[in-house]
């Protein structure tokens, strides 16, 4: 006898969680930082409602340095929290779920059931608390580039528009006929690497390994291109 013969896929009902998911910074905003009295007005709404809050930090820091927040204020708000111990803190790999103990091992149970873990992850630990310790007070030295390339991008030919710029994601828009495809491969070739944001927008993103020196590059390199 087959047992699958006896089961209606219908009659199955899988516990689904409502969520709502705030991203700070929000990447496709031109890395923009919420309002923390916006959120917690969300925040209200959600507990009225019976809705769970997740906050997708992965940039959490960048947004911290510019509002001058704690990290409680906004774990507060929320049900469960992700941050990215890589991006701007520099960390090798590694992003942390946080949550009660409740949801921590719900969360482990179903990375489990989809095959993930890791042994001996301590040496990714040590590095991710090498970038808590060193690297979130030097964030802010990735947002004063970004506005300087920023800056120097608003007076060029071939830009259309350039999203504001709060923490150390530049967005752009090209003029014309301009592509972004088009524009990457003039900036490689220079030895400049960044993303295509769509047809014609571009993506630039300042880090931890993008120094003085680099800045300097960049803008001469801006500076001279035409299309």
């Amino acid at each position: 006898m087959d047992v699958k013969e006896n089961i209606n896929p219908d009659n199955i009902h899988y516990p689904r969680t409502r969520l709502i998911c705030v991203e700070n910074t929000n990447n496709k905003a031109g890395g923009s930082c919420y309002d923390i009295e916006s959120v917690k007005e969300i925040q209200r709404v959600c507990r009225h409602h019976n809705l769970n809050m997740h906050l997708d930090g992965a940039r959490i820091f960048n947004a911290l340095t510019v509002t001058g927040e704690k990290p409680e204020e906004w774990g507060a708000l929320f049900d469960t929290i992700s941050i990215c111990l890589s991006k701007g803190l520099g960390a090798p790999v590694g992003s942390l779920l946080i949550s009660s103990n409740e949801m921590i091992n719900k969360a482990k149970r179903v990375r489990k059931v989809f095959g993930g873990g890791m042994r001996q992850a301590g040496y990714l630990a040590a590095a991710g608390i090498y970038a808590l310790d060193h690297h979130i007070n030097r964030l802010k030295e990735d947002h004063d580039r970004a506005s300087v390339i920023a800056d120097t991008l608003k007076i060029q030919p071939y830009i259309e528009e350039v999203l504001p710029v709060d923490t150390n994601i530049i967005i752009f828009k090209l003029q014309g006929e301009l592509t972004s495809e088009t524009f990457l491969k003039v900036l490689n070739e220079k030895g400049i690497s960044a993303v295509p944001f769509g047809p014609k927008e571009v993506r630039f993103v300042t880090h931890l390994d993008y120094d003085d020196s680099m800045l300097n590059k960049t803008i001469e390199i801006l500076k001279t291109i035409k299309f």
